[in-house]
C-alpha cells in the first residue's frame, strides 16, 4: 500500500498524466477540487475529452444553470461551459479519455 496526500496533488488532480499522481495514465483524468464562493473559471471548452463533474458539496452556476449536491453533470466534447461558485463548494471532476493541453478558451486560446 502506499499513501498520498490530496494537498500535494496539482489543483486536486490525482490520476492522470500529472506529476505528482497517484495513477499515471492518458486514459482519465480524476481531482477532488474545492472552491470559495465567488471563485470563477471562464467559458471554456475541450475538444477531445468529455468532462464529467460531481457536486459533492455546494452549488455553481454553469452557462446560467445551477448544480448543487448530487448533480452530475455530464460535458462532452465540443460544449463549453463556463463555472461560477454560488457557494463554497466540493467537486469531484472526471475527464475522459485524459487529454493534457485540450483546454480552449472562448476566444480559442488553448491553454
Amino acid at each position: 500500500m502506499e499513501k498520498f496526500f490530496l494537498d500535494e496533488m496539482v489543483r486536486g488532480w490525482f490520476v492522470g498524466n500529472f506529476n505528482p499522481s497517484v495513477y499515471k495514465t492518458e486514459d482519465v483524468e480524476v481531482a477532488i477540487q474545492e472552491y470559495k464562493k465567488g471563485d470563477k473559471e471562464e467559458w471554456h471548452l475541450h475538444k477531445i475529452a468529455t468532462e464529467i463533474t460531481v457536486i459533492l458539496k455546494g452549488e455553481v452556476l454553469m452557462n446560467k444553470e445551477n448544480y448543487k449536491e448530487g448533480d452530475i453533470v455530464k460535458i462532452p466534447p465540443n460544449e463549453g461551459t463556463d463555472f461560477v461558485c454560488l457557494e463554497d463548494t466540493i467537486a469531484i471532476v472526471v475527464k475522459l479519455p485524459g487529454a493534457l493541453n485540450d483546454k480552449y478558451l472562448k476566444n480559442s486560446e488553448k491553454i
